[in-house]
């Protein structure tokens, strides 16, 4: 069966697609954007089952992409996606980066509990509490994709999972690592009930982070860009280390933090396999 075309930018169709920019949308319809060959390739082989699938064959690129355009389009069929051809023009409408390579897909939120984890024996969480920028969630995800992580959790989160820039940021790795969104109370409670220890990760802290034995159950916090953790989050911590500094910064981003506490705990790890 041939794909439906959409030719002109005022379609209704391209008036959703650009109202999935906001996160209003995004609840509302319980949906959210996906963009870029390499994004929708990754969501497909993470298991997503898109509801709607958008091409251009005008943009897609010569090389260098996972996934020939022929190859996700077949996927997305299989899935149950609709599938939707649009005129370069429609398709520039609808598309929130520059230079787009003409796929673009709609999935289903990702907007799962804490009940929805499924945790091995030796789970290795990571707890983001209240960060804010799109770029610094999506550097997260792509380090827990990296690292193994069992769990990303997003605690009084500022922005969602599926924000476009949180997605683009992640490359697609949002919908191959379980994430979860909760209140800061819930987390804690769900940790504690878990039997999980807390460390923070805290500039104030005297104890170094590669000090600490990470080869048992253990959920990694960091916090918020301009405040860090909270109190309530510091209170409940087992542990409270920092990296040392030894410039005039007294801290490292909260991605990169994330990433060298989560990957000495995976070396840690990997000397007991």
């Amino acid at each position: 069966m041939d794909d439906a075309i959409i030719s002109s930018p005022a379609n209704p169709h391209i008036k959703t697609l650009i109202a999935l920019r906001t996160r209003r949308t995004r609840s509302e319809r319980a949906e959210c954007l996906v963009e870029g060959h390499a994004e929708v390739d990754l969501a497909l082989r993470a298991g997503i089952a898109p509801i709607a699938l958008y091409h251009c064959p005008e943009l897609y690129p010569q090389t260098g992409s996972p996934g020939s355009p022929t190859e996700l389009l077949h996927a997305a069929r299989e899935r149950g996606a609709t599938v939707v051809r649009l005129t370069r023009a429609a398709f520039e409408k609808a598309a929130y980066r520059q230079g787009p390579d003409g796929i673009l897909a709609v999935v289903p939120a990702l907007n799962a509990g804490l009940d929805a984890l499924i945790l091995g024996e030796r789970p290795l969480v990571i707890v983001a509490q209240g960060v804010e920028k799109p770029g610094n969630l999506g550097a997260m995800l792509r380090t827990a994709d990296a690292a193994g992580v069992s769990a990303l959790i997003a605690a009084d989160p500022v922005t969602d999972w599926g924000n476009p820039n949180v997605v683009r940021a992640s490359k697609g790795t949002v919908f191959a690592v379980q994430v979860a969104t909760a209140t800061t109370e819930a987390t804690l409670g769900w940790l504690a009930d878990a039997g999980i220890p807390l460390l923070a990760t805290t500039p104030a802290a005297e104890q170094r982070y590669d000090e600490i034995d990470y080869r048992g159950p253990v959920a990694i916090a960091v916090g918020a860009e301009r405040t860090g953790l909270d109190a309530a989050a510091l209170t409940a911590a087992t542990y409270r280390v920092s990296i040392p500094m030894h410039g005039l910064v007294d801290s490292l981003n909260v991605a990169t933090t994330m990433a060298l506490v989560t990957f000495e705990a995976v070396r840690q790890r990997r000397q007991t396999w």
